[in-house]
Formats: structure tokens, sequence, C-alpha cells
């Protein structure tokens, strides 16, 4: 599925950004440290050429919305997970994030965490996690959470 939802407004998003590294989702033991990138304005699903199946976004707080993506790279190879943050706020907002992502097989390719960081005011920022080299022939989803709210699960891509 190439339509996410990540409402900064009401944006409908197609494909997007393949990121430098995985995110965030629930409670797990050991997981590897996601790397956060801002955008600023600019919507980091529809400035990719990345496939992203991303759950509905969830309510943080007033103004500020959160969902979780799995990730392909044009080239099918690479996957990843991630969770977006649209801080429609006039002042930073202080996020936690954490994803695990799983294979349609069942297995599960890691767990990431982004430490808590004020992001910026009136922009999207976005935890990734580490890539994975996956065959295209393998699916992969994503659940995530984000300050303590679950994002639900990414559809497969």
């Amino acid at each position: 599925m190439r339509v996410a939802r990540m409402v900064a407004g009401s944006t409908a998003v197609v494909t997007a950004v393949f990121g430098l590294s995985l995110a965030t989702a629930g409670p797990a033991a050991a997981a590897e440290s996601g790397t956060w990138v801002a955008y600023g304005n600019t919507n980091p699903i529809t400035s990719s050429s990345s496939t992203w199946g991303c759950a509905g976004s969830q309510t943080l707080a007033t103004d500020v919305l959160a969902q979780v993506c799995a990730i392909r790279a044009a080239n099918n190879t690479g996957t990843q997970s991630a969770v977006i943050v649209r801080n429609n706020r006039s002042t930073a907002y202080s996020v936690h994030t954490y994803a695990d992502l799983f294979t349609s097989n069942g297995g599960n390719q890691g767990a990431w965490q982004c430490a808590t960081k004020a992001l910026a005011a009136n922009g999207w920022t976005v935890c990734f996690g580490r890539t994975i080299t996956l065959s295209k022939v393998i699916s992969v989803n994503s659940v995530g959470s984000a300050n303590g709210v679950r994002l639900g699960t990414s559809p497969y891509v």
C-alpha cells in the first residue's frame, strides 16, 4: 500500500524518502539507536522515491501528530522502520519514539528508538532505524510508539 496518511491539515501521501536509520515502536529490550532527521516543511513521504506504508496518524498532544511507517527503497532491496512526527505548534515539542520492523513471515528484524529530542516548531521530523537488506519478495511492516502513545501497525511494503 503506497498511500499513507499524515495530517498537518490532512495531507494524503504516496511515496517518500528513504531514511538513514530505523525508528521506533513499543517496549523493547536492547533497542538500537535510531536517527532523527528534520525535514522542515517538506513532507518526508512525498519528497522520496521510496515506498512508505504508514499507519494512520495519532495525536500525541494538541497540534502534534505521529505515525509509524515501513519503508522500502526504490530498488526494492533496502527496508527500514520510521516514526514521523508533525509538530504544528509554534514552539518546539519533545518526543521519544520506538519501532520494530517485522517480515511478512513473522521475523523480527530489530527494534530502534530515538531518544527524547525537542522537535522544531511547524515542521516534520522522522526517526529512522537502520536499513536492513531484504529481498523484494519479503514484505515488511512496522509497529511503533511515540511518547508512550501506540501508533499501531503499518501496512506491508
